[in-house]
Protein backbone atom coordinates (compact mmCIF):
# COMPACT_ATOMS: atom_id res chain seq x y z
CA UNK A 1 0.00 0.00 0.00
CA UNK A 2 1.37 3.42 -0.95
CA UNK A 3 2.08 5.82 1.87
CA UNK A 4 0.73 9.37 1.52
CA UNK A 5 3.28 12.17 1.67
CA UNK A 6 2.68 14.93 4.19
CA UNK A 7 4.71 17.41 2.15
CA UNK A 8 4.49 18.81 -1.36
CA UNK A 9 7.06 20.12 -3.80
CA UNK A 10 7.49 23.87 -4.31
CA UNK A 11 9.70 24.92 -7.20
CA UNK A 12 11.52 28.25 -7.29
CA UNK A 13 13.58 29.63 -10.17
CA UNK A 14 16.76 31.53 -9.31
CA UNK A 15 19.72 32.69 -11.36
CA UNK A 16 23.19 31.19 -10.75
CA UNK A 17 24.33 34.06 -8.51
CA UNK A 18 21.21 33.79 -6.36
CA UNK A 19 21.66 30.03 -6.07
CA UNK A 20 25.29 30.45 -5.02
CA UNK A 21 24.24 32.94 -2.34
CA UNK A 22 21.51 30.60 -1.05
CA UNK A 23 23.89 27.63 -1.00
CA UNK A 24 26.52 29.63 0.90
CA UNK A 25 23.94 30.76 3.46
CA UNK A 26 22.62 27.21 3.88
CA UNK A 27 26.16 25.93 4.40
CA UNK A 28 26.83 28.60 7.04
CA UNK A 29 23.60 27.57 8.76
CA UNK A 30 24.80 23.93 8.74
CA UNK A 31 21.75 22.73 6.84
CA UNK A 32 20.84 21.69 3.31
CA UNK A 33 19.52 24.10 0.70
CA UNK A 34 15.95 22.81 0.80
CA UNK A 35 15.63 23.08 4.59
CA UNK A 36 17.27 26.51 4.60
CA UNK A 37 14.96 27.93 1.94
CA UNK A 38 11.86 26.41 3.56
CA UNK A 39 12.78 27.82 6.99
CA UNK A 40 13.55 31.30 5.66
CA UNK A 41 10.43 31.39 3.47
CA UNK A 42 8.24 30.40 6.41
CA UNK A 43 9.88 33.01 8.66
CA UNK A 44 9.23 35.70 6.04
CA UNK A 45 5.65 34.54 5.48
CA UNK A 46 4.91 34.52 9.20
CA UNK A 47 6.35 38.03 9.59
CA UNK A 48 4.24 39.29 6.68
CA UNK A 49 1.07 37.73 8.08
CA UNK A 50 1.69 39.07 11.59
CA UNK A 51 2.56 42.56 10.32
CA UNK A 52 -0.59 42.74 8.22
CA UNK A 53 -2.98 41.73 10.98
CA UNK A 54 -5.33 44.59 11.78
CA UNK A 55 -7.29 44.77 15.01
CA UNK A 56 -10.44 46.87 14.87
CA UNK A 57 -11.94 47.99 18.16
CA UNK A 58 -15.50 49.29 17.87
CA UNK A 59 -16.01 52.82 19.23
CA UNK A 60 -18.43 51.52 21.88
CA UNK A 61 -15.64 49.33 23.31
CA UNK A 62 -12.79 51.87 23.10
CA UNK A 63 -13.15 53.23 26.66
CA UNK A 64 -13.16 49.71 28.11
CA UNK A 65 -10.05 48.92 26.09
CA UNK A 66 -8.25 52.03 27.36
CA UNK A 67 -9.26 51.12 30.92
CA UNK A 68 -7.85 47.64 30.44
CA UNK A 69 -4.56 49.11 29.19
CA UNK A 70 -4.30 51.35 32.26
CA UNK A 71 -4.71 48.54 34.79
CA UNK A 72 -1.69 47.01 36.52
CA UNK A 73 -0.54 43.69 35.10
CA UNK A 74 -1.94 40.56 36.73
CA UNK A 75 0.11 37.50 37.58
CA UNK A 76 -0.37 34.70 35.05
CA UNK A 77 1.32 31.43 36.10
CA UNK A 78 0.65 29.74 32.74
CA UNK A 79 2.30 32.61 30.87
CA UNK A 80 5.26 32.59 33.29
CA UNK A 81 5.71 28.83 32.67
CA UNK A 82 5.50 29.34 28.91
CA UNK A 83 8.23 31.98 29.06
CA UNK A 84 10.54 29.46 30.74
CA UNK A 85 10.23 26.94 27.88
CA UNK A 86 12.65 26.77 24.97
CA UNK A 87 10.97 28.29 21.88
CA UNK A 88 9.98 25.81 19.17
CA UNK A 89 12.32 27.45 16.66
CA UNK A 90 15.31 26.84 18.97
CA UNK A 91 14.66 23.11 19.43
Amino acid sequence: MAQLSTTSVLSVRVNPDERAMLEAAAEQAHTNLSDFIRRKALEAAEADVVNRTVVIIPAKDWEAFEGWLGRPAESNPALAALMQRTPTWER
